[in-house]
Parts: C-alpha cells; sequence; structure tokens
C-alpha cells in the first residue's frame, strides 16, 4: 500500500468525498450485485446530472465554511449554515434533493436526535474534514450531536477524525484500519453498506485498505450497493487524504460539478 503522500491537504480530502459522494449518488438504494459501476454516471436514483453530490458534501463544506470563517469550531454557527442548507439549498450544486431523516428531524426541532435507533451515518459521512482542524474530542462530539447525539456516533466520529489524523501523519491504509478495529481481511460479503454508522465506517477503511489507488477504492466502494452515495463518500475523503486530487481520475473531476461552491468553502 502507498505511504500517504507528505502534505495531504483539505483539498484533497474535500475532493476525494465530493466526487466519491458523486460516483455514489445514481446507486443509492440499489442493491448489491444489482448493478456495475465503472465510472462516474448520471441520473439514476435521484435523476440528477452526472457529477452532482449530495447532502453528504454539503454538510460537510458547511463545516469547512464555518471553520474558514471563525478559525474555530463553533456548534452554534455549524447549526445555523446546516438549516441554511437544508432550508435554502445552500452548499449544494443546485438545490437540496437527498436528507436523511434524523438530520431533517434534528434541524427542525434544534434538537439532535440520541436513541438507540438514531445511529445511521449522518454525522459521519460529514466529519473526516475536522480532521484538517485543532479540534478535541469534546468539539467533535458536539458536531456530530447536532444531529447525531447518541454516543455510538459521537464516538464514531471522533474515531473517524482519529484515523484521518493517523493517515495525514503518514500511516498507511492497512496500519490505520487495524488500529480501529476494522479487519481488513474479512470478506467482501460480510462488509455491510447500509445506513447504520459502524458499517459505513468500517466499510470505508476496509475500502481503503483493500486498494492501492483512488479509483479502486471509490468504486469497491460504490459497489457495495445500499447507501453508495455515503459510503463512496467517505472511503473517497479517505482516498483522497492518502491519493490526493491528483490521484483521483481527471475525467471525474473534469465531470464534478459545484467546483466554485467546494472551493469558496476551504480553508
Amino acid at each position: 500500500m502507498k505511504s500517504v503522500r507528505a502534505k495531504a491537504t483539505l483539498r484533497d480530502c474535500v475532493y476525494g468525498q465530493a466526487v466519491g459522494d458523486a460516483v455514489g449518488v445514481p446507486y443509492e438504494f440499489k442493491q448489491r450485485d444489482s448493478f456495475d459501476c465503472t465510472g462516474m454516471d448520471g441520473f439514476g436514483t435521484h435523476n440528477q446530472p452526472v457529477g452532482t453530490w449530495s447532502d453528504d458534501t454539503s454538510m460537510a463544506l458547511a463545516i469547512c465554511d464555518s471553520y474558514r470563517e471563525l478559525g474555530r469550531i463553533d456548534v452554534c454557527d455549524i447549526r445555523d449554515k446546516f438549516v441554511s442548507w437544508y432550508r435554502d439549498g445552500s452548499y449544494t450544486c443546485d438545490g437540496l434533493f437527498d436528507i436523511g431523516n434524523a438530520t431533517a428531524e434534528a434541524l427542525s426541532t434544534g434538537r439532535g436526535l440520541a436513541g438507540e435507533w438514531d445511529n445511521g451515518n449522518g454525522s459521519l459521512m460529514r466529519t473526516l474534514p475536522i480532521a484538517f482542524t485543532d479540534a478535541t474530542d469534546d468539539e467533535i462530539n458536539e458536531v456530530s450531536a447536532i444531529t447525531h447525539a447518541h454516543p455510538t456516533s459521537t464516538e464514531a466520529c471522533v474515531a473517524m477524525v482519529g484515523a484521518a489524523r493517523s493517515l495525514i501523519a503518514g500511516a498507511n491504509a492497512r496500519e490505520t484500519a487495524l488500529a480501529y478495529d476494522v479487519d481488513p481481511d474479512k470478506p467482501r460479503d460480510e462488509i455491510r453498506s447500509g445506513g447504520y454508522v459502524l458499517d459505513t465506517f468500517e466499510a470505508a477503511l476496509w475500502c481503503l485498505a483493500n486498494t492501492s489507488n483512488y479509483r479502486d477504492c471509490v468504486l469497491l466502494a460504490v459497489n457495495l450497493g445500499n447507501d453508495t452515495d455515503t459510503t463512496g463518500a467517505v472511503a473517497g475523503a479517505l482516498a483522497g487524504i492518502v491519493y490526493g486530487i491528483d490521484g483521483i481520475p481527471a475525467e471525474w473531476v473534469d465531470s464534478l460539478r459545484g467546483k466554485d461552491v467546494i472551493e469558496r468553502c476551504l480553508f
């Protein structure tokens, strides 16, 4: 496995996420092995043009934009930006088309959901840019808890930021997976790819550990099926850290929509 580049940047991570998200969008909710994703396509499940990313990237960009403006983690400001995305379509290519039930309820009520059944991947999917800040574990917890406040979700976000920081520091993917209790040798049919936060955590690190380039990592993730955009987004963000934006297929970057939105939010 190729070691992480010496100067992984937020841009590498965010473009990695946005591209992985966009590759997965057309296949969301499709069962594993009922399709074969070989590149960046359009339409499909959400009838979106080629290169359109979803809520995963929008919410990550809202976090980035808050940190860009304030230079610190400010949970109230991040929540306000999430609400702006939810109500007004901020941080999207051309409007919101996908939002998780827990996220919608939390942003409508102003209270993160904390039940055992509220452990979807809606906070994990947006958390990786925080690895490029000086956020503490408590702050990572608080950002998750804006929408997903159960300890399973908040602790998964802390662990994912920790894994990303390990990759940024030079750990390889297999070492990182093992350090976070993900078995790279687990068979594919034992890797779950639905909306449960711990399944997404495992699937993303498993895909990274079992591939040697960005393209293969994202295609492996998306072809797991089910929550394809989120698995693709999280695996893509990790692969962006490892391989950099130059490691993303140029035709995928060229097809990506909303690059102006992304660039405005980077810090």
